[in-house]
């Protein structure tokens, strides 16, 4: 019997096709294996290629030239043929009057569906979007936080289940998540769902197995085996964290683990944070070979009312005014730097006055990256460090007078004694305001050590803090909720922008400074305004914009981001929020666009400033 010329197979983690072949093929494999994005040569006679990669390009096999002598692991055939019949549902789902479109499940049915186990409550618009998702091979929610997705999920999987389809279910979501998962894994179904949280090893009798999305490259081996020894269904909770796709660690992963479940399922409110190429990593795991191409013809006239009606097919979302809740306005308030403040501002940007002109070699090492001149527009005195990592400044009361001889790298050093940070100034206005009447403030910024500068401006106000190395995180949480004393919370979006409610005690933020992460400013607004909200509860946002800094860049790229989601989820309140207004006064994430705008701020081009009231977010 003649040797195969190609063998085709799934590595021994499952997560990469082996392609292999004979010496007399080896110019032949080292062609094909170009065609693949992320192939690898191992060897001359072997490629290996990320499983993505390989069921997205699997046509480029038909450049085989012994197609007829090519054996195939049945395995990976199987899996293949089954991506292949995904390709094709989802395309007749995009496809006008297709006979293979079909129809949303209807109230009624879901409920029958949904089995005797299932004990819980659901709203109509939850009944909706489980009959949408239901009528899917594989589906995306992208319902604003609030409305429920982990509770529509699992009704998804008791459907599944009652019908022999699926016996159990993987969920990676970030750690805030976890108590969710297993809280309502438990309500939901009239016998608790036996469930782990991934240490070591998976165990087989586990129904819903759940991982963050920081171990995930790391257990890809145990995780694929426990999808395929049994029917599972693969859900990715607040999504947008694998944005990047094949090109990021969580992504890739994702991407490898996909194909080898029998239902897929993708669950955030903010599916698209910086643009199309998002959507089409999160549509990608969803459907491998086809999510990507669909969202990228879909908006390739940039006509993104046309891309949303295209898309819509594909994915359900409750808006917020589907929700009931009361509608809110965040406001922009433009606070103006201080003298000296705007001396050293302008000097980093490499615009010197004489006297900045004498101190040019250490203003200039302290560089013109994005996140120092996101300090900067609070208050240059961050950039200097202290005796500690995040030692608050401490500000002089009355404040010096500025002697024209230092130079402007000692003032620097030593500017909260003589000038304050207008934003600082403008939040403790807020917070003291809010107090005076009772309400609770969030007060969001991105910087560890201004959070520690707020903590002891306010310290009348005895406020609560959470940052990535809070200790006692809970404990702080419970002191906002409990503690009539504590007026305040200072925390950024990074730590606590998911995963927590606070809309139950507090109805008043405010931004001290804001980056290009369009996903983290939603999901952190959200913490405040979200289902359950009273219905007579006022909702006030004030984010603080330092005029003439990249404040404003920032401001203009977010507005074009959160713009472009709301057209291309058809969400009228995401457009309006792209739309805010402005009111008097009382890091990360970038993508090219955000690097030009950075660029043209730093090469001193104007930014159009919109008039009043047609806003910026």
């Amino acid at each position: 019997m003649k040797e195969p010329s190609l063998r085709i197979s799934l590595d021994v983690t499952k997560t990469r096709a082996l392609l292999r072949t004979i010496p007399e093929h080896q110019n032949d494999l080292a062609q094909l294996a170009a065609r693949f994005t992320l192939g690898s040569r191992r060897g001359p006679l072997a490629v290996e290629v990320e499983l993505d990669d390989f069921l997205v390009a699997v046509g480029e096999l038909a450049t085989w030239p012994a197609p007829e002598n090519v054996e195939w692991d049945e395995e990976l055939a199987q899996l293949v043929s089954s991506v292949l019949d995904d390709a094709e549902a989802a395309e007749e789902q995009l496809t006008d009057g297709s006979p293979g479109v079909a129809e949303s499940i209807d109230a009624e049915e879901v409920t029958d569906l949904l089995g005797p186990e299932w004990v819980a409550d659901l709203t109509p618009f939850q009944l909706r979007d489980i009959g949408k998702l239901l009528s899917l091979r594989h589906g995306a929610n992208f319902s604003v936080p609030g409305a429920g997705k982990t509770r529509v999920a699992l009704a998804v999987y008791s459907a599944m289940r009652n019908q022999s389809r699926i016996r159990r279910m993987l969920v990676v979501c970030p750690k805030s998540a976890f108590e969710s998962w297993q809280y309502e894994s438990a309500v939901c179904f009239a016998e608790p769902l036996r469930t782990q949280v991934l240490d070591q090893v998976p165990d087989p009798g586990t129904e819903l197995l759940i991982v963050n999305y920081e171990r995930l490259s790391r257990s890809l081996g145990n995780l694929a085996s426990w999808l395929r020894a049994s029917p599972s269904m693969l859900i990715l909770d607040e999504a947008h964290r694998m944005k990047l796709g094949a090109r990021g660690t969580y992504g890739s992963a994702c991407l490898a683990l996909g194909p080898l479940s029998q239902r897929r399922l993708v669950l955030t409110g903010t599916p698209a944070p910086n643009g199309a190429r998002d959507l089409e990593n999160l549509l990608s795991f969803v459907w491998p070979g086809h999510g990507r191409r669909a969202v990228a013809e879909a908006v390739a006239d940039g006509d993104l009312a046309y891309a949303s009606a295209v898309l819509r097919p594909l994915f359900t979302r409750t808006t917020k005014r589907e929700l009931g809740l009361p509608p809110y306005e965040p406001r922009i308030r433009y606070v103006t730097l201080p003298p000296l403040h705007r001396e050293i501002y302008d000097a980093l940007r490499g615009r010197y006055s004489a006297r900045a002109d004498a101190s040019r070699d250490q203003i200039d090492n302290l560089g013109r990256a994005m996140l120092r001149l996101l300090m900067a527009a609070i208050t240059p005195a961050l950039l200097i460090e202290g005796t500690s990592r995040y030692e608050p400044l401490s500000y002089q009361v009355p404040p010096l007078k500025v002697v024209p001889d230092d130079s402007l790298y000692d003032l620097l050093k030593r500017l909260p004694s003589f000038e304050m940070s207008p934003k600082y100034h403008e939040a403790l206005t807020v917070v003291r305001e809010n107090a005076a009447e009772g309400r609770k403030t969030i007060v969001w910024s991105t910087f560890v050590r201004s959070l520690t500068t707020l903590q002891r401006l306010l310290a009348t106000y005895n406020p609560a803090m959470v940052h990535g190395g809070t200790v006692e995180r809970n404990e702080e949480i419970r002191r906002f909720r409990e503690d009539p004393q504590c007026m305040v919370l200072l925390s950024n979006p990074a730590t606590l922008g998911e995963g927590i409610s606070l809309h139950q005690i507090c109805h008043d933020a405010v931004y001290i400074d804001r980056d290009f992460m369009a996903g983290r400013f939603l999901q952190s607004l959200d913490r405040i305004h979200r289902l359950g909200l009273a219905p007579d509860a006022e909702t006030r946002v004030t984010i603080l914009v330092t005029e003439g800094t990249i404040d404003e860049a920032v401001t203009l790229r977010l507005k074009e981001k959160v713009e472009f989601m709301g057209r291309i989820l058809d969400d009228p309140e995401l457009q309006q929020l792209a739309d805010l207004e402005e009111e008097p006064s009382a890091a990360g994430g970038m993508d090219m666009a955000d690097i030009q705008a950075l660029m043209d701020h730093l090469n001193g081009a104007p930014i159009q400033r919109t008039p009043p009231h047609s806003g910026l977010p």
